[in-house]
């Protein structure tokens, strides 16, 4: 914990990995680069930093590929459902994981892939 004065800001690094992927809304690809930025940063000055930035980062990967499959899909009918469905799940489990990070409370993202160990 070399740079950080408390244990609010290691909360709050943690937790702007998980915020970071909203940027995704603005920049192509921010959703992924955005953690990664945050956590390549962060890693090594704090283990829930790590933690959570590993968190994000392969739940933002997972979803990517979901997305994908489902553009795919849009072409038999099921995919417009599916985006929509993702998309929705994606803003509400990247809220939730916000939230709990803050309160110092431990979250696993739902159907993750775990890339990042």
């Amino acid at each position: 914990m070399s740079q950080f004065a408390t244990q609010n800001d290691e909360r709050n690094w943690a937790m702007f990995c998980h915020l970071a992927a909203f940027s995704g809304a603005i920049i192509p690809f921010g959703h992924i680069i955005g953690p990664l930025i945050l956590w390549s940063m962060k890693k090594d000055d704090s283990e829930l930093v790590n933690r959570e930035g590993k968190k994000s980062l392969n739940f933002q990967i997972s979803m990517s590929i979901y997305l994908f499959v489902s553009g795919l899909l849009v072409f038999v009918g099921i995919g417009i459902v599916l985006l929509l469905a993702l998309g929705i799940l994606t803003i509400i489990f990247v809220v939730i994981a916000i939230v709990k990070t803050l309160n110092g409370e431990d979250y696993q993202y739902p159907l993750t892939i775990e890339f990042i160990k």
